[in-house]
């Protein structure tokens, strides 16, 4: 099953992407977001998609706020910054900051 993708840039192109689409092997640009399957399609794929599921509602890009976050940005933000090998799983109440176990051992105890 194809999962949710961002790339930062397409191989050998100028052109950025940001979603890719979940369905075709083309690695095209991702135009609409299905809540119910969680998949992006490419504005060839969502022809298919919308005859198959016409229950389904399918978000554009004016949408976007209603797509996921991808993987990758995930990823990305619950990384400590000081410790990159960590994922940040606490809360300090007397800082009021976000940390790993290792800065709150470290530094909020």
């Amino acid at each position: 099953m194809a999962g949710l993708s961002m790339s930062s840039l397409a191989i050998s192109s100028d052109e950025v992407k940001d979603f890719i689409c979940s369905s075709c092997e083309e690695q095209a640009n991702a135009e609409f977001y299905c809540k119910t399957c969680l998949k992006l399609y490419c504005g060839k794929c969502i022809q298919l998609h919308d005859k198959w599921f016409k229950k389904h509602s399918a978000y554009g890009r004016n949408d976007i706020k209603t797509w996921p976050v991808s993987k990758e940005v995930e990823e990305f933000l619950l990384k400590c910054e000081a410790h990159k090998d960590h994922k940040i799983e606490m809360l300090c109440d007397d800082h009021s900051q976000l940390c790993c176990t290792k800065c709150a051992f470290n530094n909020h105890r």
